[in-house]
C-alpha cells in the first residue's frame, strides 16, 4: 500500500488537536520547557510530512525551493492557515498568513510558533543543508498577519533572530522534559505509521494507524509492547471486545524484525468448526470433498511473519494439540497430508475470557495456556482511560468526515462531557458507532447531541482536573447564558458587566458553543416582512 496521499492527509487534524491540546502545558510547564517539548515533537512530524509529500510525488532527490515552498504552504494550509509564496531566491523564501492555524488561542500560547519555525527549519534544513527561521510578524503577537523567513544562507540570516537548523543527525530528545515514556512513544508511533501503510499488506485503505495513549494505563501497554515486540515471545493480550486488540498485536509486528513480513489476523471463533484445522493449517488434494487443490494453511502463509489468533478460546482440543505442537517444535501437517512442513511463525493470540477459568475447567490445555502466555498484556476497557477519549473523538470524526463528505469540525464541550462520563461497554467500537450516527444526522459543523446509551456511575478514574474542569464549565455555561438573558445577548454589555473584553467574552463563547444570537430578542414581522 502507497503512503497516504499528501492532498487527503489525516495525520494532520491529529498533530494540529495535539498541538493544541499543549497550550495547557504552556501554562503549566515553563515557556522553555513548553517550547522544547513542541520543538521535539515538530521535528518527528516534519519527518513524516515530508515523506508523504515525497511518496505522493515520486520524489527521492533533495527538494528544490519550489517543491519547499509547496510543501511547508500545503502543511500549513491543510490545518487551517492562509499561507502564500512572498518571495523566494537563493538567499531566503518567504512566506505569509493571515490566519493562524490554530486560531485566537495563539495569542494565549504564542509558545506554539516554534511548531512553525521547528516544522519548516527541519525540512530545509534536511534539503539544503542549513536554515535559518526568522519570524518576522506573528499574530500571537498581536500583529495582523504572520510573516516568516526561511533564509538558506547562513551569512546573510547572520545577525538576524531567528533558530538555526542544520542537516545534522538530531540529538536525542532531553528525557528530562516530558519523560522516558513519552519520548518512546513519539518514536515508535512514527515507525508504526510507515511500517504500517508502506509495508503491511492486510491493510488496504487503512491509513495510518495510531494507538491513542494519553491515559496512564495505555502509557503501560506501549511500554510493554516496545519491550516486547523485538523478541520473538508468543504474546497473550487480554480485554474486552472493541479495546483494539488487533490494533495492538499489529502494533507489535510493526516494531518486530519481523515487519516486511505477513501480518495475518484471524478471528478463531468466526470460523466453523469443522474448518478450523484446514483454514490454520492447510489441506492436501483429496483431504476430504471438495478438496481439489492443495491449500496453504494461514501458519504457512504468515511464515516468517505474525499471525494473531483473536479470539483462541474458541478453539477445539484436537487444534490446541495441533497448535500446541507448531508452538514447541515450529512443525506442521496438513490436513491429510504425510509431510511435515517446518514454519517460523509468531503467534500473538488473544482473547476476552477468563483463561485461567477455561484451564481449571478443562476446555483449554493447560500446556498450550504457558506456550501462548509468555507475555501477557492486559487492555484496560475504555471507561478506565477517560483521558483517551477526547483524542480518539478526533480521530474517529476526520475519518468519517472524510468518508461522508462533511465538514465536521468536532464534538461541542457538553457533548464530551456525556462522552467522557459514559461508561461505554462496547469499548471503542461503540464509541465509533455513536460517532457514525452522530455524523449522518448533524446538520452542523459541530456535532452537539449523540445516542448514547444507559449509563452506569461515572468513574472515579476520570481524575480530579477533568472533573474540576467539567464542573468549571457547567459553571462559566451557567453563568453567561444568565447574563446573555440578561442582557438580551448583547455581548458588549456582557462583557462590561463581567469586566471582561467583549473578545474574551466571544472567545468563551465560543469555547463553550453558545450563540449569543439566540437571546437576543426577535423582530416582530412588519407588513413587508408579510
Amino acid at each position: 500500500m502507497n503512503q497516504a496521499s499528501f492532498s487527503q492527509l489525516t495525520p494532520i487534524g491529529f498533530l494540529q488537536t495535539f498541538v493544541i491540546e499543549l497550550m495547557d502545558l504552556c501554562e503549566e510547564a515553563g515557556t522553555a520547557q513548553a517550547e522544547q517539548i513542541i520543538e521535539r515533537i515538530a521535528r518527528s512530524a516534519g519527518r513524516f510530512f515530508e515523506e508523504t509529500f515525497r511518496a505522493e510525488y515520486g520524489l527521492d532527490e533533495a527538494l528544490d525551493r519550489e517543491r519547499y515552498a509547496d510543501l511547508i504552504i500545503g502543511l500549513k494550509n491543510k490545518i487551517g492557515g492562509h499561507f502564500s509564496l512572498v518571495s523566494s531566491d537563493a538567499e531566503c523564501i518567504r512566506v505569509a498568513s493571515s490566519c493562524c492555524p490554530f486560531g485566537e488561542g495563539v495569542k494565549n500560547s504564542p509558545e506554539l510558533c516554534r511548531m512553525t519555525s521547528s516544522v519548516f527549519g527541519a525540512i530545509a534544513a534536511r534539503n539544503f543543508g542549513y536554515a535559518k527561521v526568522v519570524l518576522e510578524r506573528r499574530i500571537a503577537l498581536g500583529h495582523d498577519g504572520c510573516q516568516v523567513g526561511v533564509y538558506l544562507n547562513p551569512e546573510t540570516a547572520a545577525g538576524l533572530s531567528g533558530v538555526e537548523y542544520r542537516n545534522q543527525p538530531e540529538s536525542k530528545p532531553d528525557q528530562t522534559l516530558a519523560g522516558d515514556l513519552q519520548a518512546r512513544i513519539e518514536e515508535r508511533m512514527h515507525r508504526i505509521w510507515c511500517q504500517m501503510s508502506g509495508r503491511c499488506p492486510t491493510l488496504p485503505g487503512v491509513e495510518r494507524p495510531v494507538i491513542v495513549a494519553q491515559s496512564p494505563a495505555m502509557q503501560q501497554v506501549l511500554r510493554a509492547i516496545e519491550i516486547v515486540a523485538p523478541t520473538p515471545a508468543t504474546v497473550l493480550i487480554r480485554g474486552e471486545t472493541g479495546v483494539g486488540k488487533e490494533l495492538v498485536a499489529r502494533a507489535i509486528h510493526a516494531m518486530s524484525e519481523r515487519s516486511e513480513k505477513p501480518f495475518i489476523a484471524v478471528n478463531c471463533g468466526a470460523i466453523p468448526e469443522g474448518l478450523v484445522e484446514s483454514v490454520l493449517f492447510g489441506h492436501e488434494k483429496g483431504a476430504f470433498t471438495g478438496a481439489v487443490e492443495v491449500h496453504r494453511g494461514y501458519f504457512e502463509r504468515a511464515d516468517g511473519g505474525t499471525l494473531f489468533l483473536d479470539e483462541v478460546d474458541s478453539l477445539t482440543p484436537a487444534v490446541q494439540t495441533k497448535l500446541l505442537r507448531v508452538l514447541q517444535e515450529g512443525e506442521l501437517e496438513r490436513v491429510g497430508g504425510h509431510r511435515t512442513l517446518s514454519v517460523d511463525t509468531r503467534i500473538i493470540a488473544a482473547t476476552n475470557c477468563d483463561l485461567e477459568k477455561a484451564v481449571t475447567e478443562g476446555s483449554f490445555r493447560k500446556d498450550l495456556y504457558y506456550r501462548i502466555n509468555v507475555v501477557k498484556l492486559a487492555i484496560p476497557p475504555l471507561s478506565e482511560r477517560p483521558e483517551d477519549i477526547p483524542h480518539l473523538v478526533d480521530l474517529i470524526l476526520k475519518r468519517l468526515a472524510v468518508r461522508y463528505r462533511k465538514q465536521i469540525h468536532g464534538v461541542t464541550a457538553e457533548l464530551m462531557d456525556r462522552l467522557r462520563a459514559y461508561s461505554w461497554p462496547g469499548n471503542v467500537r461503540e464509541l465509533e458507532n455513536v460517532l457514525e450516527r452522530a455524523v449522518l444526522f448533524t446538520q452542523s459543523n459541530f456535532i452537539k447531541d449523540a445516542e448514547l446509551g444507559p449509563n452506569r456511575a461515572a468513574p472515579l478514574e476520570s481524575g480530579w482536573k477533568a472533573i474540576r474542569k467539567q464542573v468549571l464549565d457547567r459553571a462559566e455555561r451557567e453563568y453567561l447564558e444568565q447574563a446573555l438573558k440578561r442582557f438580551q445577548g448583547d455581548v458588549n454589555q456582557v462583557a462590561e458587566w463581567m469586566e471582561l473584553t467583549p473578545r474574551a467574552v466571544y472567545l468563551k463563547l465560543s469555547e463553550l458553543d453558545i450563540d449569543p444570537s439566540l437571546f437576543r430578542p426577535q423582530r416582530s414581522k412588519t407588513a413587508k416582512d408579510r
